[in-house]
């Protein structure tokens, strides 16, 4: 970890709760001309913005403890309005890419996700208003997907209460989230 006097105009944050994924993201932005500093979550990371003032961050979603990534974004804004966030997330769905661009994100990448990506994402914050827009075909198990992940974020990532308002077993719940999204 590198201090805010350090002569790289590139600055980066990392909240990461998995330690060897974000030593290895780490490493990789360093080799790329970034100062680095991380930590596993909100707490930590409001004790490093006292004291360091990154341009960019990247956010896991789904963070253990006591704060969800969305509440980190937020936070990432709030100190500084210009920053350009990505959140990288194993969960996701339509409900969180929108919350996570309404609270200051400029990006959201499903993982796996690597350094190229994310260097793109940061180049990329401006949008692009000459995308094609075109009709995919929906498929029910697409929509569930969506649907179990708008109330994981409705409920703060709470499996218990998350299965109860969708009237399943927590256990199902659990089987379908460990399965791969369904395209």
């Amino acid at each position: 970890m590198q201090d805010d006097t350090s002569a790289s105009p590139r600055k980066l944050i990392i909240i990461e709760d998995d330690a060897a994924f974000a030593r290895t993201l780490g490493r990789s932005f360093e080799r790329r001309g970034y100062t680095v500093i991380s930590t596993n979550g909100l707490e930590g990371a409001l004790v490093l913005l006292e004291d360091h003032s990154p341009s960019y961050a990247v956010v896991d979603l789904k963070l253990d403890g006591e704060a969800s990534g969305l509440a980190c974004v937020q936070a990432l804004h709030k100190h500084d309005p210009e920053m350009l966030i990505v959140v990288l997330t194993g969960y996701a769905s339509i409900a969180t890419a929108v919350e996570a661009v309404k609270l200051g994100a400029c990006h959201y990448l499903a993982k796996p996700s690597n350094t190229d990506d994310i260097e793109a994402a940061f180049n990329s914050a401006e949008g692009n208003v000459a995308i094609e827009i075109r009709g995919r075909a929906t498929s029910i198990k697409t929509l569930e997907w969506e649907r179990i992940h708008e109330t994981l974020a409705e409920t703060g990532f709470n499996i218990s209460e998350t299965a109860r308002r969708l009237g399943m077993h927590r256990r199902t719940l659990a089987r379908k989230l460990a399965k791969q999204q369904v395209k």
